[in-house]
C-alpha cells in the first residue's frame, strides 16, 4: 500500500457521514507505518473500545470503512480464526467486525460483518512480520504471495457486500 495522509484517510470513508469522518481518530504515526508490508491500514479507536477503521486501495482510489465490534472479550482458552488472513487467536484476538452498508441500505440500519483480527494486523501476520500473541498461523503450502492474494480477495468480497 502507498503511504496515505490524514486528509486522504478522512476523504475515503464510504459508510459514514463527512462529519463523522472529520471527527474520527486517525493514527498519529502514519509516517512510521510499514507501508510496503500493508495491504490495508487498520486501527482501533483509542477513545471508543468498540470502534475500528480500515482503509484500503481499490480500483485506484482509497476506500475507508468504519467498523464496530463487541467490547466484551471471549475467554482465554477460546480460539477463533480471522476470515481475512486465517490467523488463529485466543480470547479476544478475533472479533466480529460489522460495517454499516453504504447508501440507503446503511441509513436504514443494514450492515455486514466479518470475523477479523481485532488489531487489524492481518497484512503483517501473513508476511510473518508479527506473531499472534497467543495464537498461531497454520503452515500452508501456499506461497506468501498466494496468501496475500487470498487475503485481499477476502477483503474485496467483504467490501462488495457493503455496496450490495
Amino acid at each position: 500500500m502507498k503511504p496515505v495522509s490524514e486528509q486522504d484517510i478522512r476523504a475515503s470513508f464510504v459508510n459514514c457521514s463527512k462529519g463523522e469522518a472529520k471527527r474520527l481518530a486517525v493514527p498519529r504515526d502514519l509516517e512510521e507505518r510499514p507501508w510496503d508490508d500493508l495491504d490495508f491500514l487498520g486501527w482501533r479507536d483509542p477513545g471508543a473500545p468498540d470502534r475500528s477503521f480500515l482503509v484500503t486501495e481499490r480500483d485506484g482510489r482509497l476506500i475507508g470503512v468504519t467498523l464496530r465490534y463487541p467490547a466484551s472479550q471471549r475467554g482465554f482458552l477460546h480460539r477463533s480464526m480471522c476470515s481475512l488472513c486465517l490467523t488463529t487467536h485466543r480470547g479476544g484476538g478475533v472479533s466480529l467486525m460489522t460495517a454499516r452498508k453504504t447508501g440507503t441500505a446503511g441509513r436504514e440500519g443494514n450492515s455486514v460483518g466479518l470475523y477479523m483480527c481485532t488489531d487489524l494486523a492481518c497484512s503483517v501476520y501473513v508476511r510473518g512480520k508479527k506473531a499472534p500473541d497467543s495464537g498461531a498461523r497454520f503452515e500452508e503450502s501456499l506461497t506468501v504471495e498466494e496468501q496475500i492474494a487470498r487475503m485481499t480477495g477476502n477483503l474485496a468480497a467483504f467490501l462488495d457486500k457493503l455496496y450490495a
